[in-house]
């Protein structure tokens, strides 16, 4: 068969399987999307989701700065979620398998040409679905790291910032790192947005621009002691997140205790 064909018809079943969610084996590939994710990540422990762009080299400040965050939250135990591409992900990923002292995470998609998942990973998933990919790479992090990037990440950024706005998920922070790469966004959404009252006070507030990686590592590691207490509070101990953030916090105590 010509090989121009059979590309031709790669290509067309895959938009298909994209697209026709009334075939009956679609339905089938989106439950095999969310167990086989469900049963990989249930039991990881505290996460960090890194986003950004897939075109920054390693020779880049972002990609640099990813690689630095990266290994730093690793140093602290949070194990760093990417989606297991080049770019920031791959740094974010790398960062973190350098520490050794969590887990690097990398959570890809098929694509009709092939994204290839970086080499520093301890755990490599593949979905077929944007969308399954999506709540994974949201469900089981305490925060959300956002550099630059393009389409895709714009709307993993808005996709987090409206499942918290909506009381969907409660994550510790959700952090925007390059300055003047965001800063004219911001300025639309505080000028136009939050003027216009499409969102409140609190929902700018979501937002925090910085980059200061200390700042923002501490930021977290503060936070993540606060919702411990808040889920004390309000009778949340039987919760599994409750009990995976009781284990980290007694882990690095215990860590700390043996330094002395």
């Amino acid at each position: 068969m010509d090989l121009d064909l059979v590309k031709a018809l790669n290509k067309k079943y895959n938009q298909r399987r994209e697209l026709d969610f009334s075939e009956p084996w679609s339905i089938f590939r989106v439950m095999a999307d969310f167990v086989n994710g469900f049963d990989e990540l249930q039991n990881i422990g505290p996460s960090v989701t890194v986003f950004g762009s897939a075109r920054f080299d390693e020779n880049h400040r972002y990609y640099k700065m990813a690689q630095k965050l990266g290994f730093m939250f690793a140093e602290k135990g949070y194990n760093v979620i990417t989606g297991g591409s080049g770019g920031i992900m791959e740094a974010s990923n790398k960062g973190a398998f350098e520490s050794k002292k969590a887990l690097s995470i990398g959570l890809n998609v098929a694509l009709p040409h092939e994204q290839k998942s970086n080499d520093y990973l301890d755990i490599s998933l593949k979905f077929d679905y944007f969308f399954a990919r999506k709540v994974m790479l949201v469900k089981y992090s305490q925060a959300f790291v956002i550099f630059p990037g393009g389409f895709g990440t714009m709307d993993e950024l808005f996709e987090a910032l409206t499942l918290v706005q909506t009381k969907k998920i409660f994550p510790i922070g959700i952090f925007l790192i390059g300055v003047d790469y965001w800063k004219p966004m911001m300025d639309f959404i505080k000028q136009s947005m939050l003027e216009e009252k499409t969102i409140n006070e609190c929902d700018f507030n979501l937002i925090k621009l910085s980059d200061n990686l200390e700042d923002i590592v501490n930021f977290t590691d503060k936070q993540i002691v606060q919702k411990l207490h808040e889920m004390e509070q309000e009778n949340l101990t039987k919760l599994k997140t409750y009990k995976n953030l009781k284990k980290f916090i007694k882990r690095r105590e215990l860590k700390n205790d043996s330094c002395k």
